[in-house]
């Protein structure tokens, strides 16, 4: 089982996760953060992952804090659980629609860390939710699995839709990348023989 633990405590955060790389999508989800909540249930049922989070946050401040070291666990969970890569696909991408809005996730499990992210989210909440904070979890993600991911809002005018594409098109994309391909299981899917 490609499977992984985090546990992770600063002054701000106290987050315990673990991943199932090979799951059925179950997950157990509270970060003190509802809608942050809701988009880790959609990532894992998309992505079929098991996955498991408690965090512990001071969000009597603000939820940065909590949701970009969320991303720095999942991150490190990712790499943890992929180990040294061998028969993975490597890419995946998807174009997910949701009513009006359309957005585009593609990942390369690199070992090189890059982020773009192109989306305008019309509104700055969804609920209490500050929906810049979306970009600092993906941030948090991509340096701490060394992955490229670029996710691409194509069109949108509601910001919850817009936010339930990227997250569930992420789970997809990476589900792709993460699959193991059974002719080439025991190789690096690199010329240089390491990702």
């Amino acid at each position: 089982m490609r499977n992984f633990e985090v546990k992770r405590k600063t002054a701000e955060t106290d987050i315990e996760l673990t991943l199932n790389l090979d799951g059925s999508g179950k997950s157990n989800i509270d970060t003190g953060i509802g809608f942050m909540d809701h988009m880790l249930t959609l990532f894992a049922r998309h992505g079929g992952f098991d996955l498991d989070v408690k965090c512990v946050g001071d969000t009597y401040v603000d939820y940065h804090h909590s949701v970009e070291d969320i991303g720095i666990a999942l991150g490190t969970a990712f790499a943890g659980a992929l180990s040294d890569k061998k028969g993975i696909n490597r890419y995946g991408s998807v174009i997910l629609p949701m009513d009006e809005a359309l957005v585009i996730s593609a990942i390369d499990i690199s070992g090189r860390c890059h982020l773009t992210f192109d989306a305008e989210i019309p509104t700055q909440k969804v609920g209490d939710f500050d929906t810049e904070l979306v970009k600092e979890f993906f941030l948090g993600f991509v340096r701490n699995a060394s992955v490229t991911l670029h996710i691409v809002e194509l069109e949108g005018e509601n910001s919850h839709h817009i936010i339930e594409c990227m997250f569930k098109g992420f789970g997809r994309a990476l589900r792709q990348a993460v699959k193991i391909d059974e002719k080439f299981r025991d190789e690096i899917p690199s010329t240089k023989g390491v990702l």
